[in-house]
């Protein structure tokens, strides 16, 4: 695991993590963890203009109709919801996951994370944002 810390190049380190991590590659469960949030935090956390933002790849190894039902009820909590997503620092990314379609409809924007300079652009992107609106203002940067 230092090993993989140590690494420069993030899809290096990775690929290290890969080969040390049991479960690697089998699926996040962002519908199951996004339950246990709302059960347990959202309504208690989320008082006002919180903005919840979820740095997931979209990847769910779960049902999709979960990820989705549970996306809904978090817009209840939520002022605003923006995507975090490492997947993006690739020119040629596609939503394709089985999770997008059902993340994407709830998210107010939806941008990069995976380098320094992203993730100022997301501070950048935050300032921005007004309101809720889903299925409104997405971006993909």
């Amino acid at each position: 695991m230092r090993r993989a810390l140590h690494e420069r190049d993030p899809d290096v380190a990775i690929a290290v993590l890969g080969q040390t991590v049991a479960d690697w590659s089998g699926g996040t469960r962002i519908g199951g963890a996004l339950v246990e949030f709302n059960r347990r935090w959202a309504r208690r956390v989320l008082a006002g203009w919180a903005t919840v933002l979820l740095v997931i790849d979209g990847f769910d190894h779960e049902g999709i109709d979960v990820l989705d039902a549970e996306m809904r009820r978090l817009t209840r909590f939520a002022h605003r919801l923006v995507w975090l997503n490492p997947l993006l620092r690739f020119a040629d990314f596609t939503p394709r996951a089985r999770g997008v379609p059902a993340i994407l409809p709830h998210v107010d924007a939806m941008l990069a994370a995976h380098n320094l300079d992203s993730l100022t652009a997301v501070g950048r992107e935050l300032a921005t944002l007004s309101h809720h609106t889903p299925q409104g203002d997405t971006r993909w940067n």
